[in-house]
């Protein structure tokens, strides 16, 4: 999801802070849908009728801050803000018209509604859950407090919609005059309303200039709160056409429906290789002396000439890794997608990763290391957000048959079960290498099963083989280095986190396709009205690109919270 810059107040620094959660709105069935130019005309009347709803709040809340205001000024501009929500609700049934759309039967409201309506009027009336405000709002700094607290809860809202809008405008032809929705999505992307937005975000600054850091504190915990708010809503707009997301509820457990996600570990799930925490390990804890006394090269090996190995270790690997990559990148460009092609480069993937750790092993800086140390750097280490509570809430749903294989070239599997288990979850599916032990203690061996991608392929198609035959069964596999490239291409869904540069560069070499993982949903939506398929298998040599867990979860689970 691309940034918007916003400004360096605490408006800019709460939107920086929680934009991240933007696409579990962005990644509802009633955007993608809405998106892909086929969200039913109920489905819109309805959102119509609850936004209605929602304006309306927004002006009340208004009118509210107002009268909290100190500074003349500042009333000024909430009465300005408030004169334009005054405005889109007195020309709003013209708009709806003008976007092509029947003016909708009046409506209900529904809970998600009201919870973010009551919301907006308690914050507004200096009824904020956790912070002590007068009943009656006696000195005006009290005031201009729950002022301040009102835009709070407004900011988000606005610039949430500035922000979506305008990631679904760069996926439309400007010069398509069929997508039903497009003029509706122009003016959420519109100048007047950007500037409208920033007004608020402006004031927000203003307003918040001298609060305590306890306020400050409140403004972002009301902040935070209107974007889950805004997340429910949209969640909660009814869809009665087949959509695409989430992908949990396309599968129906009643008939075999099953999800196989299979993921990597290294730089997918962490935020550092493992190998290198691995030789920390053994850097700090290097054994003294082996157990019958006797000492070794390694046992006299000090702590700096352990650390030397090792650099010299990796600094060969990345100057091999690199010189592999040249030599199998300056070749032809392949024109289409060439699986063959692919393989055969692998293959000098395959000697170089055996050939380095055949070396590691050979220089013994893995032996002597306690597996109660390796398990408790596993739970220390440091996970990409959101990852660990993806897997939990995959683990957890009951909704949902699903399994996760973590598949790593990693060396052992004692690291990655700490990093990702927790104590109330069952245990993972782990397929990795693994250092052999004598006495809890390392031997400086690694027991090797997965050094290669035709292994990981190998290793993904037998589980897979194993499943039960009957039934719906889905996979997806997620990885962002070159050695996950055969099995995202085998996976029916294949999700590259990340940017490798390197992985781009092999991939594109050899024709395959990067494509962001939400306009790849809004291109399934249409071909799944369109064509009538709901196929995940995808053209051959493309893989979807994200750049965080949270789009993962978004895509496969929703808004679970």
């Amino acid at each position: 999801m691309g940034g918007m810059d916003v400004g360096g107040g605490i408006a800019g620094k709460l939107w920086n802070k929680f934009r991240s959660e933007s696409v579990f709105v962005n990644y509802t069935p009633f955007f993608v849908c809405l998106a892909a130019g086929n969200l039913s005309a109920d489905s819109f009347h309805h959102y119509i009728s609850q936004h209605v709803h929602l304006l309306n709040a927004f002006a009340h809340a208004y009118e509210l801050a107002e009268e909290c205001a100190d500074d003349d000024e500042d009333k000024k501009a909430i009465r300005n803000l408030r004169k334009y929500v005054q405005a889109k609700l007195k020309s709003h049934d013209s708009l709806v018209r003008e976007w092509g759309f029947e003016l909708p039967e009046e409506r209900s409201l529904t809970n998600a509604t009201v919870k973010y309506t009551d919301f907006l009027s308690a914050t507004a009336s200096g009824r904020i859950e956790g912070e002590r405000v007068p009943g009656k709002l006696a000195t005006p700094f009290e005031k201009t407090k729950v002022a301040a607290y009102t835009l709070g809860a407004i900011a988000p809202c606005m610039r949430l919609f500035a922000f979506i809008n305008k990631e679904i405008q760069a996926l439309l032809d400007p010069n398509d005059s069929t997508h039903i929705y497009k003029k509706w999505i122009d003016h959420y992307c519109s100048e007047n309303f950007e500037a409208y937005a920033f007004r608020i975000e402006e004031l927000l600054d203003t307003l918040s200039i001298s609060l305590t850091g306890e306020e400050l504190d409140v403004i972002e915990k009301l902040y935070h709160q209107s974007m889950r708010l805004e997340v429910d809503f949209f969640s909660s707009q009814p869809i009665i056409q087949e959509a695409v997301v989430p992908l949990s509820r396309t599968l129906d457990p009643a008939v075999g429906g099953e999800l196989s996600i299979f993921c990597d570990f290294d730089l997918t799930c962490t935020a550092f290789d493992s190998s290198a925490i691995l030789a920390e390990i053994a850097i700090i804890t290097r054994p003294k002396a082996d157990p019958d006394g006797s000492e070794t090269q390694l046992s006299r090996m000090s702590s700096a000439d352990l650390r030397s190995t090792w650099d010299a270790l990796s600094a060969q690997y990345t100057e091999e890794f690199e010189q592999c990559v040249e030599s199998i990148t300056t070749t032809k460009t392949a024109e289409t997608f060439s699986y063959e092609g692919l393989c055969e480069a692998l293959e000098q993937f395959a000697h170089f990763e055996k050939a380095a750790n055949s070396r590691v092993v050979q220089s013994g800086v893995l032996k002597g290391l306690n597996q109660e140390d390796i398990k408790r750097a596993g739970q220390r280490l440091i996970l990409q957000d959101g990852c660990k509570g993806f897997i939990q809430k995959i683990m957890k749903n009951e909704n949902l048959t699903a399994a996760i294989h973590v598949l790593s070239y990693c060396w052992c599997g004692d690291l990655i079960r700490s990093a990702l288990s927790s104590g109330d979850l069952k245990a993972l599916n782990v397929h990795s290498n693994e250092l052999s032990c004598e006495d809890s203690t390392t031997t400086g061996e690694i027991i090797k099963k997965l050094e290669s991608p035709m292994e990981k392929l190998q290793a993904f198609n037998n589980i897979l083989n194993n499943r039960d035959k009957d039934g719906q069964h889905l996979t997806v596999y997620i990885g962002g280095s070159v050695g996950d490239l055969l099995c995202l291409l085998e996976a029916d869904i294949g999700i590259v986190m990340g940017s490798s540069p390197t992985l781009r560069r092999l991939g594109e070499q050899f024709g395959i396709s990067f494509v962001p993982l939400f306009s790849g949903l809004v291109a399934k939506q249409r071909e799944v009205v369109e064509v009538g398929s709901s196929n995940w298998k995808r053209l051959s040599g493309t893989l979807y690109t994200v750049s965080s867990w949270d789009e993962i979860h978004a895509f496969i689970l929703g808004s679970s919270s």
